[in-house]
């Protein structure tokens, strides 16, 4: 899809991978309806952009109330216009916990903000984009989507239900003029975990050198936009992994959860 002079909704647009594909939108031409539950980080988004309202304007909601998605696309046409694409970015992560020790109410977060505000979006605005000319489509899902990280068991489940919600509504409108892309990114620099709720990570625990800049993320993954790529495999941990579980499956879990528990604190 050509992204000069298009419109997109980017959601998590306040920071991270999602503000990084607001600013690379606008640098290549085209206009952002930046979605995010924090007004202030996407002030700074705004700041950042260094564009008017014309070409990015941000919208804080809560991508997890069905009425508030259902009201945005009317007000988002109302101000660009028009929208040609949306990215489904924003998502949480949940506490690292094994399923025995997890709340149902942190349970019902993660499903809430990685599937359910994935579907919201993507129902609210899809009966625009079937009236368009081209449009796009692109939920994030995550390399957590595709093989089991202990400690992040129903964070993965989340994200592997992005994946099938993705695939199938890729298969549903092949015949149409809308269409869609799933992501799964690996380990990449940004403050999920305190977006999460989770606090700052634990001096060390993170992957430094080891993870991909959101910039280089935000690039692979406009990229395959742009190619109207099936899937998009973002960073080479996650392509190791895509290859390694999808050789032998038993074998990639055995691997993973001895890498978590190598990493844990004594």
């Amino acid at each position: 899809m050509q992204i000069t002079t298009k419109t997109f909704v980017v959601t998590g647009a306040g920071s991270g991978i999602g503000r990084e594909l607001t600013l690379q939108l606008l640098q290549k031409g085209a206009s952002v309806a930046g979605i995010d539950i924090n007004a202030e980080t996407l002030g700074r988004t705004q700041e950042l952009a260094g564009v008017g309202q014309d070409r990015f304007n941000g919208f804080a909601l809560d991508i997890t109330s069905k009425e508030q998605v259902d009201r945005l696309p009317a007000t988002v046409i109302n101000h660009f216009g028009a929208v040609d694409g949306l990215i489904n970015n924003a998502g949480i992560i949940q506490p690292f916990k094994p399923i025995n020790d997890l709340s149902m109410d942190d349970i019902n977060r993660v499903f809430a903000v990685n599937f359910f505000g994935t579907l919201n979006l993507t129902k609210a605005f899809l009966p625009h984009f079937l009236d368009r000319p081209e449009a796009h489509i692109v939920n994030v899902a995550s390399m957590g989507g595709f093989i089991p990280f202990p400690g992040q068991t129903l964070y993965g489940a989340a994200k592997a239900a992005v994946k099938l919600f993705t695939e199938g509504l890729y298969a549903e409108l092949l015949d149409t003029n809308v269409r869609v892309t799933v992501v799964f990114p690996g380990a990449i620099a940004t403050n999920i975990t305190e977006n999460s709720g989770l606090g700052k990570p634990k001096a060390g625990s993170d992957s430094a050198g080891k993870t991909l800049s959101a910039g280089k993320a935000a690039e692979q993954m406009l990229a395959g936009m742009e190619r109207n790529q099936f899937q998009v495999v973002v960073g080479k941990d996650a392509k190791f992994l895509d290859w390694l579980y999808r050789l032998n499956p038993r074998y990639a879990t055995h691997f993973i959860q001895k890498q978590m528990k190598s990493r844990r604190p004594a």
